[in-house]
């Protein structure tokens, strides 16, 4: 029986990979069928899924660090809800408003749901906010606007999507150092991108931490993905240029002050000095 392939992540997720799709299965004909390919982020697990696809032959590891999996192995679960909330929004125009008790029976039933021990956050949320709007606690719930982009089909289960696949949850660092010297390794990494929302991730990263994935690179092959809006490619390119610098900031003195823009909103300015 010939293995489905999955172009796209079965369920929601933040920065799953399905528009690299295509180039990615291309980048994996310059690898042989023995490689090790590690994904140290592994997010949905599509890059592990196609890789394992395309290179049967080959050993795939999916860090899933988020566990996605709690997320996949639920999806009767969360189909169930889709359904009621279909119910609570009949006559209710596509993508118009949910208001007034129709948005009060959606917040109990997912009041009720969340009490059961398990609720997918990122899949109701994109039922019920526009594209790259997440709620990931009732609170935050309760102060987003809903509107009616309720799937109108269910998540079908996907007991195979990750059939073959080595499957861990653990920090980055730890599969680096496991697998650093592993034969035809192949490192996957596909961090959470420098300047962009990382809310419904299960961690929060500083610049230095997109920073310390780049040691990586230089001593490993890879496939690395970003994007322009993180600046990361331009950095390493000046970097490169201007590599006797050093830390400027180094024997500097560094003096803080909180900021509010508002109620909710704050940040650090910062006032750095050195005597010569």
């Amino acid at each position: 029986m010939t293995r489905k392939q999955y172009l796209s992540a079965p369920l929601p997720f933040v920065g799953q990979k399905r528009m690299f799709a295509a180039q990615f299965i291309k980048v994996l004909e310059n690898f042989p069928e023995n490689t090790v390919f590690v994904d140290l982020f592994g997010g949905s697990g599509l890059l592990s899924h196609i890789a394992k696809c395309h290179k049967p032959g080959s050993t795939v590891i999916y860090n899933d660090f988020d566990n996605y999996r709690l997320r996949l192995q639920n999806i009767p679960r969360t189909n169930a809800l889709l359904a009621d909330l279909r119910k609570l929004t009949v006559g209710i125009p596509r993508h118009s408003l949910i208001k007034g008790s129709a948005r009060e029976l959606i917040l109990k039933r997912i009041e009720d749901e969340i009490k059961t021990g398990f609720f997918d956050y990122i899949t109701i949320s994109s039922s019920l906010m526009f594209s790259m709007k997440y709620a990931m606690s009732i609170d935050a719930f309760r102060k987003e606007a809903f509107y009616n982009n309720i799937r109108k089909s269910d998540y079908k289960p996907c007991p195979d999507y990750l059939e073959g696949i080595e499957v861990t949850s653990c920090d980055y660092k730890i599969l680096v150092e496991k697998y650093k010297n592993t034969p035809n390794v192949v490192f996957l990494v596909d961090p959470p991108y420098l300047s962009t929302d990382v809310g419904t991730y299960r961690m929060y990263w500083k610049l230095a931490d997109y920073l310390d994935v780049l040691t990586i690179l230089s001593a490993h092959p890879f496939i690395y993905f970003t994007s322009d809006k993180s600046s990361i490619i331009e950095l390493c390119e000046w970097l490169g240029k201007n590599h006797d610098i050093g830390n400027p900031f180094e024997g500097c003195t560094c003096v803080k002050f909180n900021a509010y823009m508002n109620f909710s909103a704050t940040y650090t300015d910062m006032m750095l000095f050195k005597k010569r």
